[in-house]
């Protein structure tokens, strides 16, 4: 089966990454990031079988060429809200996989301490605000960084990565329409995985393509193959861009697909397994390497090696998060209250 696939189901046809590829560097860069998250995310899964993970971990395998392309198209100071899969947004965006996976695992070394785990991973220092264990709630989290931004006048420019189900929460609303109101340097990335938890979206939305809605703000709504990194890095640096300049928001989609399941455990017992061998037939990182091949960008072998150093890179990571110790028990009553100028309030 070719790369391509099955045709992805919606009303239009998703944007395909045009004939020119952008710089050697920024191409590399995409890639490495891609194979990075898809590095991560299956050594989280092994470690959760193998029951080291506490909780519940939400995989973002067959998902990497959105935030991979969304990200290679922002600067450090600019800002990023995740969801609940989203591993792969904090490794797109410049976070530790080190403390990610000691968060992960619970350890104190972790961003949150281990208190937050795999659903509430942040990295302020290179604008990831938060992933979000509930579903829509980063919508005003982003809208509010982006006022934040344009009434400090810094240029900065913030991110709202969501998915198809939460599209349907009142916070959509609510963010769009403040953000076209108020013409903020928003911009909302739908990652269309076709699953709302275990309900396809042809249940749950009244519109075939989640990007129609922008025409209800007046901002520009943008369909693209989210298994094609390259469209979703032009159609995102062309959206980013805008807002930068002072043009608003935009609603972009990616049609795209999550092949593990909602969490890991789940049972899938609302999907075919043919409809997900189809979907492994797209998959974005051998879509890539295959236009990297034939483009001579890189060889099998410079590929190869980019690989091998992502497994190190991760293994290295478990490695600290495993000699990583657990919090104190007395360390669940820090982190609870924000301390006043004076370093003092209401808890510690």
């Amino acid at each position: 089966m070719s790369r391509d696939g099955p045709r992805i189901p919606g009303g239009r046809e998703p944007l395909t990454g045009g004939s020119k590829l952008p710089d050697r560097d920024i191409l590399i860069r995409v890639y490495t990031t891609m194979v990075r998250i898809r590095a991560f995310e299956e050594k989280v899964e092994e470690l959760f079988l193998a029951g080291k993970i506490p909780g519940f971990v939400h995989l973002y395998i067959g998902e990497e060429a959105v935030a991979s392309g969304v990200c290679a198209s922002l600067e450090r100071s600019d800002y990023i809200v995740s969801t609940h899969r989203g591993h792969g947004h904090c490794i797109a965006k410049g976070a530790s996989p080190r403390r990610m996976m000691a968060e992960i695992l619970g350890k104190s070394t972790g961003y949150c301490k281990g208190k937050g785990g795999s659903m509430h991973i942040a990295d302020f220092s290179v604008g990831m605000l938060g992933a979000n264990g509930v579903v829509g709630g980063g919508f005003n989290i982003a809208v509010g960084a982006a006022l934040s931004a344009k009434m400090r006048r810094t240029n900065q420019v913030a991110v709202c990565f969501f998915g198809d189900g939460a599209s349907n929460r009142g916070t959509f609303h609510e963010a769009l329409n403040m953000a076209s109101v108020f013409h903020l340097p928003c911009v909302f990335v739908c990652e269309h995985n076709q699953y709302a938890s275990t309900t396809p979206a042809t249940y749950s939305l009244s519109v075939r393509d989640v990007a129609d809605r922008a025409v209800g703000y007046g901002i520009p709504g943008v369909t693209v193959d989210g298994n094609d990194v390259l469209a979703v890095y032009e159609a995102a640096r062309e959206a980013i861009d805008r807002a930068r300049r002072g043009g608003g928001p935009t609603l972009l989609e990616a049609k795209t697909y999550r092949i593990k399941g909602h969490f890991v455990g789940d049972p899938e017992k609302y999907r075919d397994r043919s409809e997900v061998e189809e979907w492994k037939a797209r998959c974005p990182i051998l879509r890539f390497e295959d236009r990297l091949r034939a483009q001579g960008v890189l060889t099998e072998g410079e590929m190869e090696a980019i690989r091998a150093a992502a497994r190190e890179e991760i293994l290295e990571a478990v490695s600290f998060a495993e000699e990583s110790p657990y919090p104190d028990p007395d360390d669940a009553f820090s982190d609870l209250y924000v301390l006043d100028t004076q370093g003092e309030g209401c808890g510690r």
